[in-house]
């Protein structure tokens, strides 16, 4: 390895960090994050279920987030799965790399060294994604456990302490969840490595600003997001039309 490969390698564990150092504060630049803001609406889905006794709407939403976070840790297992079967045509693919322009050509070791750092980041993927399901799978069981409205009703502390459980479990979840997802959006950035260690810096920079964007100046943080009605919002209820006697509609035309 050469002295670029080792400062891009030391480049991307600092971008790395540095950003999920960064997802953990409370906002940048007077901008709370779309992962902070969905906190808050995890909490509202949570208060809003103790408001209602059929809760198979409740039961839906969490296996979706089980189903999508199996989804992931199948595609990591495969992904990981992938890469050793890449390790066992390494001479084939170098000898594919060594004629492309603008590839650095370090050797098979290296190489090798480059596809295991890979297969690292999925499977450190996959275990964020595994223990992100188990969590899911007890934040079901403590959903489980929340009471119906009239005993809610009856001991109003007790119901929210059954809610908050729930809350802080959902919460840790999808922290996991999304740090494995982290780890397949920046190993996108990790594939530069195999060309050269410039265009490693390039994609994982490139990565981390798209990241940085979504999560601070998108509209999908916009959307959930508290703000004002639309003034061309009618909120006041649109009465019923009275049949007339003879039955036909009495508006007064269309």
């Amino acid at each position: 390895m050469t002295t670029a490969d080792y400062i891009a390698l030391g480049f991307f564990a600092l971008i790395w960090f540095g950003y999920s150092r960064l997802l953990r504060g409370a906002n940048l630049f007077g901008r709370t994050s779309l992962t902070h803001a969905m906190i808050e609406r995890r909490r509202e889905w949570i208060y809003n279920s103790l408001r209602r006794d059929l809760k198979m709407i409740d039961t839906q939403i969490m296996a979706g987030l089980q189903n999508g976070t199996a989804f992931f840790a199948s595609t990591s297992i495969f992904a990981v799965g992938s890469c050793f079967a890449l390790l066992g045509a390494t001479e084939k693919v170098d000898a594919v790399f060594a004629d492309l322009p603008f590839v650095l050509h370090s050797g098979h070791a290296v190489f090798e060294m480059k596809v295991g750092g890979l297969a690292g980041l999925f499977g450190y993927a996959f275990f964020k994604f595994g223990w992100s399901y188990r969590l899911f799978n007890y934040c079901t069981i403590l959903f489980g456990a929340i009471p119906m409205m009239r005993d809610t009703e009856r001991d109003i502390i007790a119901a929210e302490r059954a809610a908050e459980r729930v809350i802080r479990m959902n919460i840790i979840a999808g922290g996991h969840f999304n740090e494995g997802l982290r780890a397949i959006f920046l190993s996108i950035g990790y594939l530069g490595w195999f060309i050269n260690p410039y265009v490693f810096m390039a994609t994982t920079t490139t990565v981390i600003v798209v990241l940085t964007r979504r999560q601070f100046f998108s509209e999908a943080r916009l959307a959930i997001m508290d703000a004002a009605p639309p003034s061309n919002l009618h909120l006041s209820p649109i009465p019923p039309s009275n049949p007339s006697a003879d039955g036909n509609d009495s508006s007064g035309g269309l």
